[in-house]
């Protein structure tokens, strides 16, 4: 099988999808850089589990970038509000939740995009999913190619033909398909961390919001143990 190879930016929140898609990136061949955002969000044993899955899944860089979208707020993610609890898993994405941090997929690929360009990257990845995406309006494919769009025509890479690719190998997958391809790449779930609300002082995950009882869907329909035990109380 031929194997591709060059340079990637992978957005890495810590999270099981993002941890993935820096294993998929890494299995085609690409030498990873990885992007986190210390965006002024909750708490951050994310960015912790982004730092280990960084170092497990061989990313030759991992930045960390401060930004203060708390500072905007608008989000339970962001702001002095209620993280939604006990939703129906198959409801998620009736409607756009209060988790949703406004522009976020946006800001983060900005930064993705001027990382790339300055290090001589065409391929950005990204773990957007548009099925368990809970509702958010910029995981969707119609964005991520509206994004790409745009990326070509404002950037010098774009305008010399060198053109930017911006990858979602997860975008097509369920919770249970995505815990499967990355158990086959070897990736460690007990490294990843995906409550939105998780209890303060030792980071355990409150098994209720909407991003716990996804996980935990995920792993049940996929027949494989959570070995985080996240989203279990």
């Amino acid at each position: 099988m031929s194997r591709v190879t060059g340079k990637a930016v992978v957005l890495l929140s810590g999270g099981l999808d993002s941890a993935t898609t820096l294993a998929v990136a890494r299995d085609e061949g690409f030498e990873c850089s990885a992007l986190s955002f210390d965006y002024g969000q909750r708490h951050r044993f994310e960015l912790e589990a982004a730092r280990k899955v960084a170092q497990a899944l061989g990313a030759i860089e991992h930045k960390i970038i401060t930004i203060d979208l708390h500072a905007i707020g608008g989000s339970a993610l962001t702001d002095d509000l209620d993280v939604p609890k006990d939703r129906p898993v198959d409801s998620a994405a009736d409607e756009i939740p209060i988790t949703y941090v406004p522009a976020r997929n946006t800001i983060f690929l900005s930064f993705a995009l001027a990382y790339a360009e300055t290090i001589g990257s065409k391929d950005i990845f990204i773990g957007v999913n548009a099925i368990d995406y809970s509702g958010y309006p910029d995981c969707r494919p119609a964005y991520i190619g509206a994004f790409e769009e745009m990326a070509n025509l404002g950037t010098k890479m774009g305008v010399e033909g060198r053109r930017i690719r911006i990858h979602t190998p997860l975008i097509d997958l369920t919770k249970a398909q995505i815990i499967k391809r990355g158990i086959e790449l070897g990736v460690d779930y007990g490294l990843t961390h995906s409550c939105y609300d998780p209890d303060p002082e030792t980071g355990r995950p409150c098994g209720r919001c909407d991003s716990c009882l996804l996980r935990v869907a995920g792993f049940r329909e996929a027949g494989i143990q959570d070995p985080s035990g996240g989203g279990v109380v």
